[in-house]
């Protein structure tokens, strides 16, 4: 059986309490090799408050959720009675396996989100030194302080003016020295 990604329809405003539920049941019932991940479709939109400037994530589709389930009775089942679920979205009643997403469609909405389908894998490690290979803090060196497997990126520590400063670069903008 493979992977999919499925839509989860929640009560509106309850999508990161059925992120965490799920999660939790996930964990308490052994179903980890069945259900893999939970996504609230978010974007970051910057809106402008009493003149400031704030990030906020916005949900992309408020009242619904992406999980990645090998479907199963017993992986549907522990989805479909978790506390604010409402059901499954492309299944024709309560008692049929819905659709899973088109591997493009779940492409789109992950990169929407920053995120991609599969998750980048890297040989880089945290307190490692890296040089800068491109962008404005080309040929500088750095430390590496935060890693995103996820979104293909790193924060370094590079000393400028004396001072240590905080870039964030993709993967491929940086080479092990």
């Amino acid at each position: 059986m493979e992977k999919n990604w499925y839509v989860v329809h929640t009560y509106s405003g309850y999508e990161n309490k059925v992120k965490a539920n799920l999660e939790k049941r996930v964990e308490s019932m052994g179903m980890q090799d069945k259900i893999f991940r939970v996504v609230v479709p978010e974007e970051e939109e910057t809106e402008i408050k009493n003149g400031k400037k704030k990030v906020v994530k916005k949900k992309v589709f408020p009242g619904y959720v992406l999980v990645e389930i090998i479907m199963t009775d017993d992986s549907w089942y522990v989805v479909r009675n978790t506390p604010g679920v409402t059901g499954f979205v492309g299944s024709a009643g309560s008692g049929s396996k819905p659709t899973p997403l088109l591997p493009e469609e779940v492409v789109a909405l992950l990169k929407q989100m920053g995120m991609d389908e599969k998750r980048f894998e890297t040989d880089y490690e945290l307190g490692e030194t890296v040089t800068i290979k491109e962008g404005p803090f080309a040929s500088y060196s750095g430390t590496i302080e935060e890693l995103d497997g996820d979104k293909a990126k790193l924060k370094v520590l590079v000393n400028m003016f004396g001072r240590d400063t905080k870039v964030e670069l993709d993967f491929n903008q940086v080479e092990k020295l």
